[in-house]
């Protein structure tokens, strides 16, 4: 009976051992697997700072160009630094004095001149406007060609101010004229001591200029 129940075990012992050597082998041949995903994980920050720390150098390699700057062209004009301008003696008659503007070429080219200068009274450190500005009387004249030393003319009436209410004129003491010559931005100073009418709203004009023309 001994050997009959020992005969009866040996089969089952020996099929429990070849399910924990199957279990054995199953859970070795899982590692290898896992141990291969590591890999392929890491390599791909790597690609990424080759790519960031190659490209960096590339966009600054090549300088800016500055945009070319155009010069203004001469278009033959006289300008505010190419004459000297004089006032001449003038005639006096029916409460005004007539005095002829005088505009030298001092430069050591031609240059032309056409139409009514801009002509005001200026007072004061700061050269201020005093009243408004002289009113163009009669038409625009031809271009008057002036080689250096030349001399062209346009004529300034000076009203006198007196004639006009204080009350209204408001009288201030002037230094001089600020003179603009013909589609000329730059201007020029004149002394010419005397009074002139603050008041823009005087029944009238306290100046009056003429085309110019040859002297």
């Amino acid at each position: 009976m001994v050997r009959t129940k020992l005969s009866r075990l040996l089969p089952v012992v020996a099929a429990s051992a070849g399910v924990f050597a199957l279990s054995a082998c199953g859970g070795g041949g899982a590692t290898p697997a896992a141990s291969t995903s590591t890999p392929s994980t890491s390599a791909s920050p790597t690609s990424t700072t080759v790519t960031t720390a190659t490209s960096s150098p590339s966009s600054s390699s090549t300088p800016a160009t500055p945009p070319a700057v155009a010069q203004p062209a001469d278009n033959g004009l006289c300008k505010a630094g190419d004459v000297k301008l004089a006032l001449g003696q003038g005639d006096a008659g029916a409460g005004s004095v007539y005095r002829p503007l005088r505009i030298t070429n001092s430069s050591s080219k031609p240059c032309s001149i056409q139409g009514f200068p801009g002509v005001s009274y200026v007072a004061g450190a700061d050269g201020h406007q005093v009243g408004k500005d002289a009113f163009r009387e009669g038409t625009k004249g031809n271009a008057v060609k002036l080689n250096p030393g030349q001399t062209a003319v346009a004529d300034i009436q000076f009203v006198n101010v007196q004639n006009f209410d204080p009350g209204t004129c408001q009288p201030t003491a002037v230094k001089g004229l600020r003179i603009y010559l013909p589609q000329e931005t730059a201007s020029n100073f004149v002394a010419a001591e005397g009074t002139g009418c603050a008041s823009t709203k005087i029944p009238g004009n306290q100046l009056a200029v003429k085309t110019v023309h040859p002297a």
